[in-house]
C-alpha cells in the first residue's frame, strides 16, 4: 500500500538569536510513513522532538527553524507553496492547547469558520451532539467550557471537512478515560473511512487500542517502529530495547512495585 504521508531525512534544528551559541539538530534523519486506514502513536519522553514533527509536517515552525529532508503527502510535496492549500481542508491538525481557541468568538462560530475553509457546511447542532457536546455550548465563549468540551470543540473543528490526514497532538491531555476514549474513537473513525492519523500522545495504554503501529521517538531519533499489538504482556514481543523499556517502565506494568 502506498503510503499517504512520507517523511524523508527529515532534520530540524533552530539558527541561534542574540548571539546565542548554535543549538543541536532536536529532529535527526526522521523516516517515516503513514498508510490510509492507519493511526499511527507517536510516543516517547518529554523532549523527544514528538509536537516539533507535528510542527514540522505542517509548516508551523517559527522564523529560525531550519528544517532539511522532504515531506510528501498524497504525491504533493509539504513545503510553503503546496501546504496552504492543504491546511484545514486535507489536512488536519488537533492542536495540544485549548488556548487555539479564540476567547472572544462563541465556539460555534469557530467551528463554523473551519468549516468555511474546508468548503464544507456548517455541521451545526448535529456536529456537536456527534461528539456528545450540549448544541447549547455553540453560543459559549472558550473561557465556559471545561478543559474536556474545549478539547472536543478543537477535534470538532478539525474533522470537519473529513480531512485525508490529521495529526493531533496530545488530544486526550488531561481527559478523564472516558473522555480520551471518545476522543480517540473519533480519530480512529477517520482511519476506517480511509483516511490516515498521526497520534502524538505521551498516553501508550489509553492509544494502544485504536493504533495500528507504534512509532517511538528518542532524543530526535526515530527508534523504531512496532505493531500496537506488540505492546503487551510483560512486552516480549517489542522488538526495540527502547519501546521495551517504555514499556515497563508504566506502573500499571510494575514498574516501582518494589520500591
Amino acid at each position: 500500500m502506498s503510503a499517504l504521508l512520507s517523511i524523508r531525512d527529515l532534520t530540524l534544528g533552530f539558527a541561534p538569536r542574540g548571539g546565542a551559541a548554535p543549538a543541536g539538530a532536536v529532529l535527526r534523519e526522521l523516516r517515516l510513513d503513514l498508510a490510509r486506514g492507519e493511526v499511527l502513536a507517536l510516543v516517547g519522553t518529554s523532549g523527544a522532538g514528538k509536537s516539533l514533527l507535528a510542527h514540522a509536517v505542517l509548516g508551523l515552525l517559527p522564523p529560525n527553524a531550519e528544517l532539511s529532508g522532504e515531506v510528501w503527502f498524497a504525491g504533493w510535496r509539504l513545503d510553503a507553496d503546496t501546504l496552504p492549500a492543504l491546511r484545514g481542508r486535507r489536512i488536519a491538525l488537533v492542536p495540544q492547547s485549548v488556548t487555539h481557541l479564540d476567547p472572544l468568538m462563541p465556539v460555534g462560530r469557530q467551528v463554523a469558520l473551519a468549516a468555511r475553509r474546508a468548503g464544507v457546511p456548517d455541521p451545526g447542532a448535529a456536529g456537536f451532539r456527534r461528539l456528545g457536546l450540549d448544541p447549547a455550548l455553540r453560543a459559549a465563549h472558550p473561557h465556559a467550557l471545561s478543559g474536556g468540551m474545549a478539547r472536543r470543540v478543537l477535534l470538532l473543528a478539525a474533522l470537519v471537512g473529513e480531512p485525508d490526514l490529521v495529526i493531533a497532538d496530545e488530544p486526550t491531555d488531561h481527559l478523564d478515560p472516558a473522555g480520551a476514549a471518545a476522543v480517540l474513537e473519533a480519530l480512529a473513525a477517520v482511519a476506517r473511512r480511509g483516511g490516515a492519523v498521526l497520534l502524538v500522545t505521551h498516553d501508550l495504554v489509553s492509544a494502544l487500542p485504536f493504533a495500528t503501529r507504534v512509532a517511538l521517538l528518542r532524543d530526535g531519533r526515530l527508534a523504531g517502529t512496532e505493531p500496537a499489538s506488540a505492546f503487551a504482556g510483560d512486552g516480549e514481543g517489542i522488538a526495540s530495547a527502547y519501546g521495551r523499556t517504555l514499556w515497563r517502565a508504566l506502573p500499571q506494568n510494575g514498574f516501582g512495585a518494589n520500591a
